[in-house]
């Protein structure tokens, strides 16, 4: 009876995908049978050799660095060579002679085993290379080598070698990953990382990524704020788009986050399709911090980093002496992260101790210039005594002419009857053209307010 096949190709199938899943080996650098292996900081004893005659007298040199014809520098003599507190410039070629006879050649090497690798890596846009990297917090050894390797995964083929660099001022390696051709960006990748010197090898732990999951674009460039005239609340933001990303081929949608500066916490405003955005809560006569961050419009990858600052001033109507007195609204922080809006008091009710009947939060105030308010109080003051002068003189003259009336005799301020005498006969005609009155009858007196006036004289 045949033996069936099927354990032998599930063990080979088994073997096979822990050869692709596995990692590259990651060991230190071989080391000469001559090198002397020193850790920073620590101390060392060089010995030149085991047995030394008791008259011979033994001279340490050691070879410096970019020598012309093999220049060499005078240590000190005797059969041992202390070095204390070891650094990186003391790795070197040190040298000992008995007489004019070479006896010993040692090459000290001073490093530390490098740190092992956290990497990430991002994408500036789609048509760009896979840039990995990983920070250092100290400056790695000389003669340390990082290596990359990246390959599609479940698939047998060789890794893809990369050399990454080390950036001193961002202290941290770069690696610039080359994509296979054909790979489409939902698949997996495997990225392996590799540091070694002579002091020994690091690996770091595998990521697996996809061309779209490490879309990370880099942040909005000149981002202003500008004031919109006749609007005290608005400010209005605009930017652009970075030189690394082409908005003709894909877009990136954006995040706006602003405080005023008495603020601690931002406040933010999510799904921006365009490059500006109008703020129109601001504050009234308080400047604003702004930025403005920027991810794929599909939503791919992650955010960039916040732009850099920018920051901007509410429009301010130097008339308006009222919004600075009595402020329409107010925004509060609250304790829970959020902004509350107050009102001037004349729109609560009377606030008791026990907090019902009206908010309990306090209106906020603008401070006002001194002089227009001392200008505007002291005229109001003289105002309002000049009306009460006013209203205290006409009192008292009201009160003494009636005093006055009380007063006077009888028959005092009654005015004289004087009856009225014949019209003038006129020398024009004989004629008169009107019939003279009739005679008034017996008892009666005729008044005219001439005669009236003449009395009173």
């Amino acid at each position: 009876m045949a033996r069936s096949p099927g354990p032998l190709l599930l063990l080979f199938l088994l073997r096979l995908l822990l050869h692709l899943s596995a990692g590259r080996p990651c060991g230190p650098a071989e080391l000469s049978q001559d090198t002397v292996l020193g850790r920073p900081g620590a101390n060392i004893t060089l010995t030149c050799q085991d047995e030394v005659p008791a008259n011979a007298s033994v001279l340490w040199q050691m070879e410096e660095r970019g020598a012309a014809g093999g220049r060499e520098r005078r240590l000190a003599e005797g059969n041992t060579l202390f070095l204390r507190r070891l650094r990186y410039e003391d790795s070197g070629r040190y040298s000992c002679s008995v007489g004019s006879h070479l006896r010993r050649s040692l090459r000290l090497l001073v490093a530390e085993p490098p740190e092992t690798p956290r990497v990430s890596c991002y994408r500036r846009s789609h048509d760009k290379d896979v840039l990995c990297e990983w920070p250092q917090q100290e400056k790695p050894s000389p003669g340390t080598r990082a290596m990359l390797w990246v390959k599609r995964r479940f698939v047998a083929e060789n890794a893809t070698e990369q050399r990454c660099r080390y950036f001193s001022k961002a202290r941290k390696f770069v690696c610039r990953v080359k994509v296979p051709p054909g790979t489409d960006d939902t698949k997996h990748l495997v990225v392996s990382t590799c540091v070694s010197n002579g002091a020994g090898g690091s690996a770091g732990k595998d990521k697996i990524i996809t061309l779209s999951g490490v879309l990370k674009p880099d942040p909005p460039i000149n981002v202003t704020v500008v004031a919109l005239e006749e609007a005290p609340q608005r400010l209005r933001v605009s930017w652009s788009y970075p030189s690394s990303w082409d908005p003709r081929f894909y877009c990136l949608r954006f995040q706006v986050r602003y405080r005023p500066e008495p603020a601690p916490a931002f406040m933010e405003v999510d799904q921006v399709t365009t490059t500006w955005l109008d703020i129109r809560d601001a504050w009234r006569g308080t400047r604003h911090v702004v930025q403005v961050r920027a991810k794929d419009e599909f939503g791919h990858g992650a955010w960039s980093e916040w732009s850099q600052e920018a920051v901007g001033t509410p429009w301010t109507d130097p008339r308006d002496f009222t919004s600075e007195m009595e402020p329409f609204s107010s925004q509060v922080l609250m304790e829970d992260g959020t902004y509350g809006v107050t009102l001037p008091p004349k729109f609560f009710g009377e606030d008791h101790a026990d907090g019902a009947g009206g908010s309990v939060m306090e209106p906020s105030t603008h401070p006002v210039a001194f002089p227009y308010a001392f200008l505007v109080t002291g005229g109001s003051l003289l105002l309002g005594i000049a009306l009460f002068v006013g209203i205290l003189v006409r009192y008292r003259q009201t009160r003494w002419t009636s005093e006055q009336e009380r007063t006077k005799p009888e028959g005092e301020g009654q005015h004289m009857l004087v009856p009225l005498g014949l019209p003038p006969t006129t020398t024009l005609s004989d004629t008169p053209l009107l019939s003279p009155p009739a005679p008034s009858a017996p008892g009666l007196l005729h008044t005219t307010h001439s005669d009236y006036s003449s009395s009173g004289q």
